[in-house]
């Protein structure tokens, strides 16, 4: 298995509530600047996104893919791939857990990216390193502003068919 890159960061607010905007696919791109569209192809029982579809810039990776979600619990989210142009995986997680008596939250974001063309292992970390690092302090941003989710855990699929 291809190695991992992770990072962390502690956000001001409650794990539900960032957990709210990490869930809330169609929002994505007004807040991770690799993420130009998303697309909720699929929700399990709760009405949590399956499968989504995903436009990516993010520099050295540019692609259009599909990801197959896994919730685990309240505070975990984790992905794989389903179908990429130019990925061969795309594996990653968001866990959450609550800091300072529940105001706060680490958050901890793993990645590991396998691209079909050769590139040299430093250039993909490198990659891995950016969306990691962009995506935790748009997601920092994005709940600290209070301009996260009001619709809880998501929007339906019709909803993200709309993009």
């Amino acid at each position: 298995m291809a190695e991992h890159t992770s990072s962390s960061i502690t956000i001001e607010a409650a794990p539900a509530e960032v957990m709210s905007v990490i869930a809330d696919f169609d929002r994505y791109p007004e807040w991770t600047g690799e993420v130009k569209e998303a697309e909720v192809l699929a929700e399990d029982d709760r009405g949590r996104a399956e499968q989504v579809r995903l436009v990516l810039d993010a520099g050295a990776i540019k692609d259009d893919h599909t990801l197959a979600y896994t919730w685990t619990g309240e505070n975990e989210v984790s992905w794989s791939l389903v179908k990429s142009q130019m990925l061969r995986a795309l594996d990653g997680s968001y866990r959450l857990a609550a800091a300072r008596g529940g105001a706060a939250t680490e958050v901890t974001y793993r990645l590991t990216v396998d691209v079909k063309i050769p590139m040299l292992g430093m250039i993909k970390r490198k990659a891995e390193k950016v969306i990691i690092d962009r995506a935790l302090a748009g997601l920092k941003k994005r709940v600290e502003s209070g301009s996260g989710s009001a619709g809880g855990s998501g929007a339906s699929a019709d909803e993200g068919k709309k993009l």
